[in-house]
């Protein structure tokens, strides 16, 4: 079981790593690489795979002629990628301290350098999907060092965040990514963090169930 759960753990930290840097920033030439290299990743990109404006382009040429106008358009201009604007009444972003999700960054000591990052607001897609990541890193590390009741909080931590933030507000704006999409990379972008989130909400949730979260509390006692 502890093997297991070590090994689904480098895959989560890995693509919540991925979708967390795609939708966060522009592409630049060594990610672009590192997925076009990657035969494991590039899985994950099936249209992108095939589209033939990949081959057609130089990578300099696609991202500033494509990928990175794309980006421009989905983040920056026609859709907004942040929480408080699909959860609030009055479709106001949030952008000080009183945001909810920023409230819980600190409470886990997780900083956020908007300007560095680019974002708004603590609540943007991307920056959510990074608290997952360092959530995951986090529990990855628990496990290694044999800490399970602190991997069992940490799971915890992750069911909570996705059922009360990004569940609530992210599958409805990467159905809008994908249908505002011009390029074949942020169709697959979206695609792939819509279905990986559903997912990982299954898995969470099995794991509050499992007797890994049972024995963690044993432990406690």
């Amino acid at each position: 079981m502890q093997e297991e759960l070590i090994t689904e753990q480098v895959a989560r930290i890995n693509i919540y790593a991925l979708i967390s840097r795609l939708l966060m920033n522009e592409v630049d030439e060594s990610l672009l690489k590192l997925i076009t290299e990657d035969e494991n990743m590039m899985s994950f990109f099936p249209n992108f795979k095939k589209w033939k404006k990949r081959d057609a382009m130089t990578p300099k040429d696609l991202i500033e002629k494509e990928l990175n106008v794309d980006f421009t358009n989905l983040f920056l201009l026609h859709l907004i990628p942040y929480e408080s604007f699909y959860v609030r009444e009055d479709q106001q972003m949030e952008t000080g301290g009183d945001n909810p999700v920023q409230s819980l960054y600190n409470t886990f000591d997780f900083r956020v350098e908007l300007d560095e990052a680019r974002v708004m607001s603590a609540d943007h897609i991307g920056v959510e999907l990074e608290f997952m990541y360092k959530l995951a890193e986090a529990q990855y590390q628990a496990l290694k060092d044999g800490a399970d009741k602190v991997a069992a909080e940490i799971a915890g931590i992750q069911y909570n965040f996705l059922k009360d933030h990004l569940l609530e507000w992210a599958p409805m704006f990467l159905l809008n990514v994908k249908l505002e999409a011009g390029t074949a990379l942020y169709f697959d972008a979206a695609e792939l963090a819509l279905e990986f989130i559903m997912s990982d909400f299954e898995y969470l949730t099995e794991l509050q169930n499992s007797t890994f979260i049972d024995n963690s509390l044993v432990e406690e006692k």
